[in-house]
């Protein structure tokens, strides 16, 4: 165990901590520029010319229905940052409202061509009776002389099941991971064939002759009696691969105790098919001790993930399960608003980092753990004049090679619509 990253099986958060050293800037207000988007709620992804590329959930040229766009953020000599919005969706109308997809609530994911894959939470070929205006679809934007190109390779709810159902998923609100040969994986957060209306779905889409093909591998609230979903509900998250090629994630509920929290599932590859079962279900009140974020192995197989609280008493935390089963989970008190993002690691400085979102309290802050599970607040937003440094960070980080990390803030910022921030812890 020398050396590897491990801390406490769960450590949990506050907005009371003291603060580190990092420095924070603005490297980017949302509405700077005119049909910039607004309220940015993903994750960013670089390229490999340190160039940064995200999704905001609205705004953007076309602002009829629901609209957002895909944007990129340059590095300019002077240090300073420049924006190209790629894409403005609610491009193409229809009769069902936006063809080409709207409210991009996820982050984006890149092929080894250069291609970028997302998806959006409404929009699409197909009449949706859970939400949006649209049920939502899976993109692809393509660079070429003229700029980038959408293409749709997929719009939910293909496949109906009668009144207010989606067999084939419905609602995408997560990120992609690729397997090695090209298929991506990805959840939705509503529909699919479970009871209701569906407890959403995790699906894979793999390219074919004539175009992408899906296909669920599993749909939640499959088990149970009733709307008493044992298996989980609702995954806001997407998924990762362990090394056997098993997929792990969260669901936001989980029926199995008299008032549902959330769980961590895994769906387990057979021969033919997958089989899931829960990992660990959360334990708290109504809709407290819930997880909406994605989940990351450590090198010895010990897996992380963040939840949050939505009542009165709890703020959420981090929550570790080794490989022998081991857990733990606890409440703490309120404070507005926890992670509603998954962690990343870094290895090699042994240290987790995460956001907390801040809902309903406060701006949210940027937290560091050590191996020993001890916390640092690296920044806590809101400290500027309406909030011009940003607010409500609800994506995840990333971290480029020098150890300096990037995300987004939902609101805030100079024109109250959200910023692209750079931390050095």
């Amino acid at each position: 165990m020398k050396g590897a990253f491990i801390f406490a099986a769960a450590v949990l958060l506050t907005c009371s901590f003291s603060f580190g050293q990092a420095q924070y800037k603005v490297l980017w207000n949302f509405g700077s520029i005119p049909n910039d988007g607004f309220s940015p709620v993903a994750n960013l992804v670089f390229d490999s010319g340190g160039n940064l590329y995200g999704t905001t959930e609205s705004g953007g040229a076309n602002t009829t229905e629901i609209g957002g766009t895909v944007f990129e953020l340059s590095p300019q000599p002077d240090g300073t940052w420049t924006e190209t919005v790629l894409y403005n969706f609610c491009s193409v109308v229809g009769l069902n409202g936006c063809l080409d997809g709207g409210a991009p609530e996820a982050g984006l994911i890149f092929d080894a061509k250069g291609n970028i894959y997302g998806t959006t939470a409404g929009g699409g070929a197909n009449f949706c009776p859970l939400g949006y205006p649209g049920c939502g679809t899976v993109f692809e934007l393509s660079p070429g002389a003229n700029g980038w190109t959408e293409t749709v390779l997929y719009s939910f709810c293909a496949v109906p099941g009668g009144m207010q159902r989606c067999l084939d998923g419905a609602g995408p609100r997560s990120q992609f991971v690729f397997d090695g040969a090209g298929n991506l994986y990805g959840t939705t957060a509503l529909g699919g064939s479970g009871v209701g209306y569906g407890g959403g779905t995790v699906f894979e889409l793999s390219p074919d002759v004539g175009g992408w093909e899906e296909a669920v591998l599993y749909s939640f609230c499959s088990t149970g009696a009733g709307y008493d979903c044992e298996d989980g509900s609702t995954p806001l998250a997407g998924v990762t691969f362990d090394k056997a090629g098993n997929l792990y994630g969260t669901t936001a509920y989980n029926g199995k105790i008299f008032r549902p929290s959330g769980a961590i599932y895994r769906l387990k590859r057979q021969t033919d098919s997958w089989t899931e079962s829960l990992l660990f279900a959360m334990q708290g009140r109504s809709k407290d001790n819930y997880p909406e974020g994605s989940v990351v192995f450590d090198p010895l197989g010990n897996l992380y993930t963040t939840f949050g609280g939505g009542g009165t008493d709890n703020g959420g935390g981090v929550i570790r399960l080794s490989p022998q089963g081991r857990s733990y989970s606890s409440s703490l008190p309120y404070d507005g608003g926890g992670p509603a993002a998954g962690p990343i690691l870094d290895v090699g400085r042994r240290l987790l980092y995460g956001t907390a979102s801040g809902e309903g309290c406060c701006g949210g802050f940027v937290f560091q753990l050590n191996q020993s599970g001890k916390e640092t607040t690296l920044y806590d937003f809101c400290q500027q004049p309406n909030c011009s440094d940003g607010a409500e960070p609800l994506g995840s980080l990333i971290e480029d090679r020098a150890g300096n990390l990037y995300g987004t803030t939902k609101s805030g910022g100079e024109y109250g619509y959200g910023v692209v921030f750079e931390i050095t812890p």
